[in-house]
């Protein structure tokens, strides 16, 4: 436990001033996330922007394709926010199976994909580890797009087998940052679930009372 500990704070110390700054915009497009805010995405794009130098620079290819989909569906969300915030949205909802379909074919069809263009195109050191990575959480961010409750589990899968991979090229910020999102998840998650069963009981109601008239 104590080598980790010291194997920890040693990348902690080594640690740029790009990467702080990453982390701590990372944060902070959460926070502002989680209080409705339009700056969540200037503040992401920026995060993201520097995140995809820190990470061509460790060789995590397939992360890096990842984050430029963070950066596109950044720029589509803020203009998005801003020209129907005041429009009612998609309600949350549990995928249907046509949709598990898609969401199990870009898992699995988009690491086999994104591990043959990391061994043939790249020099990266882990492919399958990072092709995985990215694939589930290419999966997450199709299911959040459609609302759907389980977005949060794909994220959580990507975050999961993410944390160890950064520790592992030694972005120990990033690691933490990535074990913050984790439990977020779980958050938004049980959030999501309860928003269903609200919904569910509101529908439930309204037929009870058109029934009584």
């Amino acid at each position: 436990m104590q080598n980790w500990i010291d194997l920890f704070m040693e990348q902690v110390k080594a640690t740029t001033w790009l990467e702080w700054t990453a982390v701590l915009l990372g944060i902070a497009e959460v926070l502002l996330a989680k209080a409705n805010k339009v700056w969540l995405y200037p503040t992401g794009i920026v995060a993201t922007l520097i995140s995809i130098y820190l990470l061509l620079h460790v060789d995590l290819y397939a992360e890096c394709l990842l984050s430029c989909y963070y950066v596109v569906m950044s720029f589509y969300g803020w203009y998005h926010w801003v020209k129907k915030r005041n429009e009612p949205p998609v309600k949350v909802s549990y995928a249907n199976r046509q949709e598990w379909i898609v969401t199990l074919l870009i898992v699995f069809v988009g690491w086999g994909v994104l591990y043959l263009l990391l061994i043939n195109f790249t020099k990266s050191t882990v492919p399958v580890w990072d092709s995985w990575v990215s694939s589930t959480a290419w999966a997450g961010m199709w299911l959040l797009a459609r609302r759907k409750i389980e977005n949060w589990v794909l994220l959580n899968v990507s975050n999961l087998f993410a944390v160890p991979l950064l520790f592992h090229k030694n972005l120990a910020l990033f690691a933490l940052l990535t074990a913050f999102l984790f439990v977020v998840a779980i958050f938004g998650y049980l959030d999501w679930r309860k928003i269903i069963k609200e919904e569910r009981l509101k529908e439930e109601q309204l037929l009870i009372n058109v029934e009584l008239v």
